[in-house]
């Protein structure tokens, strides 16, 4: 890869991207953890086996955790996503960690033990009133089904809604 990238500057006159330092195996690596952890892991019908292929990838993932099928975990940014001890997260939830507006991992997710996220929820990590970088959603924390979390969620606290409002 150093070929390249001195070629790439010789050619271009400019710095070369980013990708440029990069080995070849972690070239390789990338698209193989995007299609385990965006294909292979989410249609996984067995939950602990769906949990290993995460963890696989990166993710943090606490003791007796249940992740429903077909949740999209932000493969780019798999060391921002942290889920404590005894989390239940429900069919289809999304975890947007990377985007125009939030950065590159910049915002970190982390959810608190024996929260429950239910099913359809999005979590998005640039926080909305910007009073600190990413979300958090507490301990015993409840979110509804199809709820848009887009700022922290104190422990024990109900959220509902787009985008979320506390209730209870």
């Amino acid at each position: 890869m150093i070929l390249l990238k001195i070629a790439y500057e010789k050619i271009n006159k400019r710095p070369a991207p980013y990708y440029y330092d990069y080995s070849i195996f972690k070239l390789m690596g990338k698209p193989i953890r995007k299609w385990v952890a965006n294909v292979v892991a989410p249609n996984c019908v067995f939950n602990k086996t769906r949990i290993f292929l995460y963890r696989l990838c990166g993710f943090k993932i606490g003791k007796r955790c249940f992740i429903g099928m077909h949740c999209y975990f932000d493969d780019l940014c798999y060391k921002s996503l942290q889920i404590g001890d005894d989390v239940v997260i429900s069919y289809g939830v999304y975890f947007a960690l990377h985007g125009k507006s939030q950065g590159k991992g910049n915002h970190p997710v982390v959810i608190g033990n024996k929260a429950y996220i239910g099913m359809r929820a999005s979590i998005i990590s640039k926080n909305a009133d910007n009073t600190r970088n990413g979300v958090c959603i507490g301990e015993k924390a409840i979110i509804g089904a199809c709820t848009l979390v887009n700022r922290d969620i104190p422990a024990g606290a109900k959220a509902v809604g787009v985008p979320c409002r506390l209730i209870g």
